[in-house]
C-alpha cells in the first residue's frame, strides 16, 4: 500500500504545491485532508502560474484522481471558480472529486470571521477572513452543513433555516449588523450543488478500494505544523490539525496505511499574520531582499510575509511530531544574494537556555525571548540552474550539511527555483525508493 504524506513544517508557504506536483507524477491519487480555501499552493510550469486553494496539487497531471477529503471545509463558490479558471487555461479537471462528508463554508462564516477579527482589534489572529474558523466551529458544535445535506433539499432547507436563525441572532444582536437572507442563500447554494453534484463521491470507500488495488496515493496537507490547532503557536494558528496525524481522521484510514512522511521547509522562515516569530529578521534591508527575491506575499491574501532566519529548534520539533523520514528544503536559491546567513539553533529567556520548543511561545515572547544563532558565509552564486548536489558552492553545502546534522535527518530534495524542474535530488537512493 504505497502512500506518502506531504506536510509543511513551518508557518506555511514552504512550497508544498510545487513539491506535491513534482512527486505526484507517478501517483494515482492526490488527496487533500484538511484546511479550506485559506491556503494557497503555487505551481510554476514554464509560462503558467497556478494557485490552488482547494483542489489538490496533482490536478496538473490529467490521469491522477484528486480528492477533496472529508476533513476539508469547502466554499463551493470558491471551488467552482477555481475549477473554471483551470479549465479556461486548458487543464482537465474531470478527475477532481469532492467528499460528501466535507463541511460547507457558508456566507455567515465569512461575515463572522470578519466581525470577530474586528472585535479583537490588535489582539486579532490575522486570519484570511475566508470563514474557515467559523466553519470548523460549527462542525465541532454539530450544527455544520455537509455536502451530503444537499442530496435531500428538505434536509438542507430545514438545517439552513435553523442555523441561519441562530447566526442572525449573533449578527444582529452582538455585532449590530443586518441579518442575512435565507431565500438568497438557499437559492444560491442549490445552484452550486447542481454544478458540483457530478463530482461528489463517498471518498472513504474510494480511498479504501484504491489501497486494496495497491494504488499510489499522496496525502496533501494545507498550512503547516506550527499552525496546527493542537501543537502550533496557539492561539495564532489555523483551526484544523495540520500534522500528518490528521490524515487518518481527515480521510478515514488507519495509521498503518501510511508509509512515508515528507516534510517541506524553506531555507529560511516566513510567517503571515500575527503571532510569535523568534527568528524574525529585524534588519529591514535583509528582510526586503528575502521578500523581493523569494516573492514572499500571501497566495491567498497577497499580504507581505514576515521574514526570518531558518529556525532549527522549531523545525526539529515539527519533524518529531510528524514522524518525518524525508525532508525537502525549498527556496535555497533565495539566500544566494546574502553575504551572511544565520540559522537559529535555540532560544533563551532572560538568559536561560531552552532545551525544547516551548508550548507557551505566546507567553514567553513577552519575557525577553532571544534566538541563538550560528552564522554562515554566503555563497554569492546563482544556484538556480544547478541540478547536481556536488556542483553546489562549498558554502552552500556547508549550510545544508549543518541542517542535516542538527536534525539528524536526511534531506531528500532541494528546490532551487519556482519551476517544476528546478530541483536537486540529494539523497537519490531514498528518493527513488519512495517515489519509484
Amino acid at each position: 500500500m504505497p502512500s506518502n504524506v506531504i506536510v509543511g513544517l513551518q508557518w506555511g508557504d514552504e512550497g508544498k504545491g510545487k513539491i506535491t506536483d513534482l512527486l505526484s507524477e507517478n501517483s494515482d491519487y492526490v488527496v487533500r485532508y484538511q484546511g479550506g480555501n485559506n491556503s494557497g499552493h503555487s505551481i510554476h510550469i514554464k509560462n503558467h502560474h497556478f494557485i490552488l486553494h482547494l483542489i489538490p496539487s496533482g490536478v496538473i497531471h490529467p490521469l491522477i484522481k484528486c480528492i477533496i477529503g472529508p476533513g476539508v471545509v469547502v466554499d463551493p463558490k470558491s471551488l467552482i471558480k477555481e475549477l473554471n479558471k483551470l479549465e479556461s487555461i486548458g487543464i482537465n479537471t474531470s478527475q477532481v472529486f469532492l467528499a460528501k462528508r466535507a463541511h460547507v463554508t457558508m456566507p455567515y462564516h465569512y461575515l463572522l470571521d470578519q466581525y470577530i477579527e474586528e472585535y479583537l482589534g490588535d489582539k486579532s489572529i490575522g486570519t484570511t477572513r475566508r470563514g474557515i474558523g467559523p466553519t470548523y466551529e460549527d462542525k465541532i458544535g454539530r450544527i455544520g452543513i455537509r455536502i451530503l445535506d444537499f442530496f435531500n433539499l428538505k434536509t438542507f432547507y430545514k438545517k439552513l433555516k435553523q442555523v441561519l436563525h441562530y447566526k442572525n441572532q449573533i449578527i444582529t444582536k452582538i455585532y449590530k449588523r443586518d441579518p442575512l437572507s435565507f431565500k438568497l442563500i438557499y437559492e444560491e447554494y442549490i445552484e452550486y450543488y447542481k454544478v458540483l453534484s457530478p463530482r461528489i463521491i463517498d471518498s472513504v470507500y474510494e480511498i479504501h478500494n484504491a489501497f486494496k488495488k495497491r494504488k499510489k496515493i499522496i496525502f496533501e496537507g494545507a498550512q503547516a505544523m506550527l499552525l496546527d490547532i493542537n501543537y502550533g503557536t496557539y492561539p495564532y494558528v489555523t483551526t484544523s490539525s495540520t500534522s500528518t496525524g490528521s490524515v487518518c481522521s481527515g480521510v478515514g484510514i488507519p495509521p498503518n496505511y501510511l508509509n512515508n512522511f515528507i516534510g517541506v521547509a524553506k531555507a529560511y522562515c516566513t510567517r503571515v499574520g500575527h503571532g510569535p516569530f523568534p527568528t524574525e529578521i529585524q534588519d529591514t534591508k535583509i528582510a526586503h531582499v528575502l521578500r523581493k527575491v523569494g516573492y514572499e506575499y500571501g497566495s491567498t491574501t497577497n499580504r507581505a510575509r514576515r521574514c526570518g532566519w531558518l529556525d532549527l529548534l522549531s523545525l526539529k520539533y515539527s519533524c518529531m511530531i510528524n514522524g518525518i523520514n524525508g525532508l525537502v528544503i525549498t527556496k535555497l536559491d533565495v539566500l544566494s544574494e546574502l553575504d551572511i546567513i544565520k540559522v537559529g539553533v535555540g532560544y533563551t529567556i532572560n538568559g536561560k537556555k531552552l532545551k525544547n520548543f516551548p508550548a507557551d511561545l505566546e507567553n514567553v515572547e513577552e519575557q525577553n525571548i532571544e534566538s541563538t544563532y550560528v552564522e554562515f558565509t554566503g555563497w554569492n552564486h546563482n544556484i538556480s540552474d544547478i541540478s547536481d548536489y556536488d556542483n553546489l558552492p562549498t558554502n552552500c553545502k556547508k549550510y545544508i550539511n549543518f541542517i542535516e546534522q542538527y536534525l539528524n535527518l536526511n534531506i531528500l530534495l532541494i528546490s532551487v527555483g519556482t519551476e517544476r524542474n528546478q530541483n536537486i535530488i540529494k539523497n537519490k537512493s531514498l528518493f527513488f525508493k519512495i517515489f519509484s
